[in-house]
């Protein structure tokens, strides 16, 4: 693989670390960290930060001071705060706190789907046929998740045919991005190269984004096989964090530390400052009960002990 041609190429990294890193800990972070987090985030030049998700807080209590984390932030010029919404009454909710942008999350397994949201997959798709036809009219963009694209917990493989007819269905449906989304962390290089062929053929791909775990240690070597692909928008998590209660075993998102590590290596530009993501990382690692999974940050707080 000849990497050399991807210098100078622009990827933009959407950090999700906020409310996919965060809403699974079993520690309640307490807002007024959150806030710090997302600041330091937005500090360190990530052009798009998942902040919150407008959900039913007796189901993810993380989440439940979503209108008061958007109340607090500093948002800077230029930069997209988001949400993910799962239904027209989170959609409300997305718009009161002013949001201009929300995200829906659908599956590519009829039994995630229900585990998951408690809906299967037709039912899911007419939900959000619905937000995405009210969130238009009151001038929010929709983009979309669409998980156990690489394999399902319950089902095992997913029928590529299907991940790209699904993918196909959001746009229509009024997505302007689909993330495609290993769920799991079970994809590997020649299974991303073989899914983005299939979705090639529904979809143009310059509307693709990818969401890698790390359960595998294979996501950095995914994300590179995708570069060479032609995608050019990335998913991931301040240190690392996340992971998925319907996904035994599933471990944390790709780090954003490491992510921008081995972009930063190729020469791909992402207007991130390395430092300073693991400066925001720290923030909320120091309120958890356990180590921040990223790499990279690991092994520079053992550089530094040693010196």
């Amino acid at each position: 693989m000849d990497v050399s041609a991807l210098r100078g190429r622009r990827v933009t990294i959407v950090e999700v670390g906020p409310r996919d890193g965060l809403q699974n800990e079993k520690v309640l972070v307490d807002t007024s960290d959150k806030v710090a987090f997302i600041n330091a985030l937005t500090a360190a030049g990530l052009p798009v930060i998942e902040v919150s998700a407008f959900v039913n807080p007796r189901r993810v209590p993380q989440m439940s001071d979503a209108a008061n984390l958007f109340a607090r932030i500093t948002r800077r010029p230029g930069v997209r705060y988001t949400a993910l919404v799962p239904n027209l009454t989170g959609l409300d909710r997305a718009a009161a706190a002013g949001l201009q942008e929300i995200a829906i999350f659908a599956a590519s397994s009829e039994s995630f789907s229900r585990a998951n949201i408690n809906q299967g997959i037709e039912e899911s798709f007419a939900n959000y046929a619905v937000v995405c036809e009210r969130a238009r009219q009151s001038g929010m963009r929709v983009r979309a998740y669409l998980s156990t694209a690489f394999g399902c917990p319950y089902e095992g493989p997913v029928p590529q045919e299907r991940v790209a007819d699904l993918t196909a269905r959001l746009l229509d449906m009024g997505a302007f991005e689909v993330a495609v989304s290993d769920t799991i962390g079970v994809a590997h290089p020649a299974q991303v190269s073989s899914v983005l062929g299939t979705i090639a053929a529904r979809a143009p791909l310059e509307r693709i984004a990818l969401h890698f775990h790390d359960t595998r240690g294979t996501a950095l070597a995914n994300v590179l096989t995708a570069l060479t692909i032609g995608i050019a928008t990335f998913d991931a998590s301040g240190g690392g964090l996340g992971g998925c209660p319907y996904a035994p075993g599933a471990s944390g998102n790709l780090a954003t530390e490491d992510l921008v590590y081995m972009l930063d290596g190729l020469g791909v530009e992402t207007g991130v400052s390395l430092p300073a993501v693991v400066a925001a990382s720290s923030i909320v690692g120091a309120k958890l009960d356990h180590p921040l999974p990223s790499r990279y940050t690991q092994a520079a707080r053992a550089a530094a002990r040693q010196r």
